[in-house]
């Protein structure tokens, strides 16, 4: 046996270290990023299922109606879709839409990594009852920029019954 004590690791140790450390990175990375997209679609879809609970609640509380519209800036209803962000107001003349001079609620900003549907509404509006000033349902779809082959697609239905029911989808 050998009088002198070792002090650190050898070379061949640290490559075998860095070679295991490299190779579970490189197979953990893909599934990371799915999950980095799954939750970032649940963190969208619950936050604008919130804004609508919001908004269907002030109607109601305030008795002249309220309303959540995709928004670029939180002061008006200029958003060409609802990744662009999103504002609820309190409806003070009861118009069902966004007016200068009506309280603004909440504003949530814009979400980079998604992507929305084209020809959808881009203003949900309550009335002091709480139901859904449409003559139909409206549906709002969200998925991720990059979906991969996960079913991230999010359709949020809001009835006319102002109720929002959320279903998970592939995307198409």
């Amino acid at each position: 046996m050998s009088s002198r004590r070792s002090k650190g690791f050898t070379l061949v140790e640290l490559m075998v270290t860095i070679a295991v450390l490299a190779i579970l990175s490189t197979i953990a990375y893909p599934s990371f990023q799915g999950t980095i997209r799954s939750n970032r679609m649940a963190t969208t879809s619950n936050e604008l299922i919130a804004a609508l609970a919001l908004a269907r609640s002030e109607a109601i509380r305030g008795t002249h109606g309220g309303g959540v519209c995709a928004s670029t800036a939180g002061t008006s209803c200029d958003g060409k879709s609802w990744t662009d962000g999103w504002m609820v107001w309190n409806d003070a003349n009861g118009n069902g839409s966004f007016d200068t001079g009506e309280a603004v609620l909440r504003y949530a900003e814009a979400r980079t990594k998604m992507q929305g549907v084209s020809g959808q509404a881009l203003t949900i509006a309550f009335d002091p009852r709480g139901r859904s000033r449409a003559v139909t349902a409206q549906d709002i779809t969200l998925r991720p920029a990059d979906c991969g082959s996960q079913p991230l697609q999010r359709r949020l239905s809001i009835s006319l019954t102002g109720q929002t029911r959320l279903q998970k989808e592939a995307c198409k």
